[in-house]
């Protein structure tokens, strides 16, 4: 069986190097068949100075220009749908690290290689690296048997060890102190009977350093066993496929659907939040109000009902509104936890919904009925016991290791990250209280090699102690510029891939998690030499089954998603699990990035929504307005009807 399941990873794995073209291209913007030059591409003039805000090696550079060239890079929708501020880029290099380490040195999975980054115009490139010589991959696959089934074994003690290491890390981090100001004298206690040896000037430096740590470290913990989540997918679908020629990506995904994890919680606490205000009409009405969230909550603190709601609110709000607005990764988007109009949105969007006497929950009994009648329906087609030993053990593995796709999306990038921006923000607020930064989030404008420079300029400046001048302008007027840049970037599209297009896309984890295949590819080169106007279909994967037809809803803003109305298609970059409210809503979901196990393929699974994703260009080509038809049989939208 192991043997059999190796043979399999490696199969799916290998990418065979040898159809790769040899020859040095020679590229430019109108060169047929393949992408922009990495190393040639135009950024708008608005863009100039772009470079300065991220770090250098995360750049295109001469000095690697060869192996640069021979890779295949496309932009990254799903960790960066737009364009990157400075700080916040700290993540795409933690994860980086992270998914590669796992892959290549920990769990060694033959013979995938990790992905490179390469930041263009405020966007991130991907690659993912071609497989090491075969002498590595025998290396790796010795050690890929004795350190990887184990895990599957051991997954649900595995798992609670982690959620106990992951939730300690954050307290740490919360539990960071920073200082609000510079005193201007160190306290007495500090310095008698016995010196305190270090003081402010150093905590702010040590404390920045920590933060960045923790959050690297955070990310570590993230893949600690995310990739394997993967790859039990990998082997139940390569399993299902072999057993039952022609089955469908839909079907599969049926198989592992329903599962019990943190994700949907926050979403849960909404509904019996909702459920609760329906039965007491007074603050039913407040909520369904269009006053604002602060005037809603003063309303209900005036009636009896309304405190019980307040209370209950208050109960859950830590930690299941530790999530973002949007993504997680980007710090604008604020959390539910310090933007209140947002949930109070959902739940009076709810309370509409359950007024029409309609449901607001996903069915989860549904779900598993469902669930359970397809794969009884496949098992009874296994002829022999072998087949369904081998059948019955990859499916209990991805059951039991699946959940961890969506669970660490809730501790990771939304309720970590949360405490993360809090703290940076206290940062930020220091800052502006000394006079070298305008607004608290100014700070973000700044990569995290060059906030410790402003630090040590400030504890430089404190420790001299007269009014020496800093560097305040200098500062000030890079943010302007930076924020001036970031503007112009989120206005511009980028093309959605650079490089040589890989004869065959066969890198599992590329296909799976962000949608990449050489079908995929191709039809971005479609889209990329035709006028979007032009195009009535695009395709991608179909990942949930079904049809729908309506007006799409285009999002290129994560900050959108409340424009979005009943019966509309849901198109954009990739779905983020905090929007779960609004998949009662939609008819249908488009994205431009995503596989199978993305999480708008799992999510309207879930819910029972068509969905194709991988578009590479659906936001580029369908506007807000057109009536679309998602199919998620075949992978196909088509624009019925396009808005004037």
């Amino acid at each position: 069986m192991i043997k059999e399941i190796i043979k399999k990873i490696r199969e799916a794995l290998f990418t065979n190097e040898n159809k790769q073209s040899k020859e040095k291209p020679t590229m430019t913007n109108k060169t047929v068949g393949r992408f922009p030059d990495p190393h040639e591409f135009e950024v708008p003039a608005e863009l100039k100075g772009w470079e300065e805000m991220y770090p250098s090696h995360q750049l295109f550079s001469s000095d690697r220009e060869e192996w640069e060239k021979n890779q295949f890079w496309f932009q990254d929708k799903i960790h960066a749908p737009e364009a990157i501020p400075p700080l916040d880029h700290i993540f795409q290099e933690a994860w980086q690290i992270s998914l590669s380490q796992y892959t290549t040195r920990v769990f060694c999975i033959p013979p995938a290689q990790g992905i490179a980054q390469r930041m263009v115009g405020c966007y991130l490139y991907i690659a993912a690296i071609a497989p090491p010589p075969e002498e590595i991959i025998g290396q790796k696959a010795q050690r890929f048997e004795k350190r990887v089934f184990p895990v599957f074994k051991d997954y649900d003690n595995l798992w609670d060890k982690w959620l106990v290491k992951f939730k300690a890390l954050g307290k740490e981090m919360d539990e960071l102190t920073v200082p609000k100001e510079m005193p201007d004298f160190i306290p007495e206690e500090d310095v008698l009977p016995v010196p305190k040896g270090c003081y402010v000037s150093y905590d702010i430096m040590e404390g920045f350093d920590r933060l960045v740590n923790m959050m690297f470290k955070g990310w570590q913990y993230h893949f600690e066993m995310l990739n394997l989540s993967y790859l039990a997918y990998l082997m139940f679908t390569d399993v299902a496929r072999k057993l039952f020629p022609g089955i469908s990506e839909s079907s599969i995904g049926k198989m592992v659907a329903g599962a019990y994890v943190a994700m949907f919680r926050p979403e849960e606490e909404l509904c019996q939040l909702s459920r609760l205000a329906h039965s007491q009409r007074g603050v039913a009405e407040i909520l369904k109000s269009d006053s604002s969230a602060d005037e809603k909550i003063e309303q209900l603190e005036s009636l009896t009902d309304g405190r019980n709601w307040l209370e209950h609110l208050n109960n859950v709000k830590t930690p299941w509104f530790y999530v973002s607005c949007g993504s997680g990764w980007y710090h604008h988007e604020g959390s539910w936890i310090t933007n209140l109009e947002i949930p109070l949105s959902y739940i009076k969007g709810y309370l509409e919904q359950l007024d029409n006497g309609e449901t607001i929950e996903r069915s989860l009994d549904k779900i598993e009925k469902e669930r359970d009648e397809i794969v009884a329906e496949y098992r009874g087609l296994i002829k022999t016991d072998e087949d369904r030993k081998t059948f019955d053990d990859t499916y209990d593995t991805i059951r039991s290791i699946y959940r961890y796709a969506e669970d660490h999306l809730f501790w990771v990038e939304h309720w970590f990250h949360t405490i993360w921006y809090s703290k940076v923000r206290e940062f930020g607020q220091l800052l502006v209280n000394s006079g070298m930064l305008n607004e608290v989030d100014d700070i973000f404008m700044f990569n995290r090699y060059e906030i410790p420079e402003i630090l040590t300029e400030l504890s430089t400046g404190w420790a001299l102690g007269i009014d020496i001048p800093m560097r305040s302008e200098h500062y000030k007027a890079k943010v302007a510029k930076r924020k001036e840049i970031l503007e112009a970037a989120q206005k511009w599209n980028p093309d959605p891939a650079l490089g040589v297009p890989p004869e065959e896309v066969a890198e599992p984890f590329t296909i799976m998690l962000w949608g990449i295949t050489t079908d995929r590819v191709q039809e971005w080169l479609k889209g990329v030499d035709a006028d979007a106007g032009d195009v009535s279909e695009i395709k991608g994967f179909a990942s949930s089954a079904g049809a729908a037809e309506g007006p799409a809803r285009v999002l290129k803003r994560l900050k959108e998603i409340v424009e979005v109305q009943p019966g509309e298609i849901l198109v954009c970059a990739s779905t983020n699990p905090s929007w779960a409210p609004i998949f009662t809503k939609i008819k249908g979901a488009v994205t431009d990035i995503g596989g199978l196990t993305s999480h708008a393929a799992i999510v309207c699974r879930e819910y029972g929504i068509p969905s194709v994703t991988g578009t590479g260009v659906a936001t580029t080509t369908i506007k807000t307005g057109d009536i679309v038809r998602v199919d998620g049989d075949t992978g196909e939208v088509t624009i019925v009807e396009r808005v004037a």
